[in-house]
């Protein structure tokens, strides 16, 4: 018998945020560890039905070459990490991995390029894909770095329903990761991409090397957005050997499942996604991630250059948990909150 949960009326999109400061995303951070996944899902129950889950696939459509210094990325031009820059793959190519995705159950197909900025040929090329892959019926969802003026629109024209563009971080410790982009950089974009009606989707990385106190205040600065991210990716470094970040103390597991918490608590109505890091999860972590509010993942055999959990795996994973996909995408949101 299924537990019961209580829908309460959202509107399409999330709700103006509240005042959260770094200071108050920090105290739900030292709350006992139980006190918080209680309240977490607790939160979690009263916009979404706990037991439903939202699947995205992510195909990297252009590998390599980025002119970026992310710190993490072994995209990176600046690093030496083995990875071969590619050309932007073929429309028959990207076409036939979202059918791939689609047989296997995942709602929402993304794709991401190596660019620090497309130019208007491979905006072009990308609207294309996106046309076509949503005339199979999936979301679609692209991360093409920063764009420029009327090139949200034409994505937005093209049937684009989000865009992923990361934070990453805190403000404070940004400059510590990424020398070649700034923040306001990427509340550009995110703000054009709001402009043209497409749903944000905008998360962040933990483990980088951070303080609780500056992955605070990601979560603080993601839930100020108005309004904060339809979709909030929470993503675990994966180490790559050549990156800057190879070698960094591994994040506590608790302490990710903490961020999952106070995300879901300070954005209660976006969907929480477990994103990189989750091949190193075993299956007790991931389930605590799901009572502490996550209800999208990533899902798949491969995110843009790490492995993932296999879909046989995520579908056994899902199956003990009594945990069903959500066929409209939503992860779980009540037919009374779309």
């Amino acid at each position: 018998m299924q537990t019961a949960y209580i829908p309460v009326p959202t509107p399409a999109r999330p709700a103006a945020p509240a005042a959260w400061s770094a200071a108050d995303i920090l105290a739900l951070y030292e709350l006992p560890f139980m006190d918080l996944v209680f309240r977490a899902q607790q939160t979690h129950r009263a916009h979404f039905d706990p037991n439903v889950i939202q699947l995205s696939s992510l195909l990297s459509i252009k590998t390599g070459g980025c002119p970026e210094d992310c710190a993490y990325c072994p995209q990176s031009a600046h690093y030496d990490t083995g990875l071969d820059a590619d050309k932007l793959m073929p429309l028959a190519d990207v076409v036939a991995a979202a059918r791939q995705a689609q047989a296997g159950g995942a709602q929402r197909f993304c794709m991401g390029a190596a660019w620090r900025s497309p130019k208007p040929h491979h905006l072009d090329a990308v609207a294309e894909m996106v046309s076509a892959v949503k005339a199979l019926g999936l979301e679609t969802c692209v991360t093409l770095g920063m764009l420029r003026e009327g090139q949200a629109e034409q994505l937005k024209e093209a049937g684009l329903d989000y865009y992923n563009h990361n934070l990453d971080t805190s403000p404070e410790f940004y400059g510590k990761i990424i020398s070649t982009r700034t923040y306001q950089d990427r509340l550009d974009t995110l703000e054009r991409v709001r402009e043209a009606g497409i749903s944000v989707c905008c998360g962040g990385i933990v483990g980088l090397g951070e303080s609780r106190r500056e992955r605070a205040g990601l979560i603080a600065q993601l839930a100020s957005m108005d309004p904060y991210p339809e979709s909030v990716p929470i993503n675990n470094l994966v180490q790559v050997e050549g990156t800057p970040l190879a070698g960094v103390d591994a994040l506590d597991p608790f302490e990710f499942v903490r961020t999952i918490a106070v995300a879901r608590i300070a954005m209660p109505r976006a969907a929480v996604r477990l994103s990189a890091g989750r091949e190193t999860m075993d299956d007790a972590l991931q389930a605590l991630c799901f009572m502490a509010g996550a209800n999208s993942m990533f899902y798949g055999d491969a995110l843009l250059t790490t492995a993932n959990p296999q879909m046989e795996a995520d579908q056994r994973l899902l199956a003990r948990l009594g945990m069903r996909v959500d066929a409209a995408g939503h992860g779980g949101e009540p037919s009374a909150c779309r």
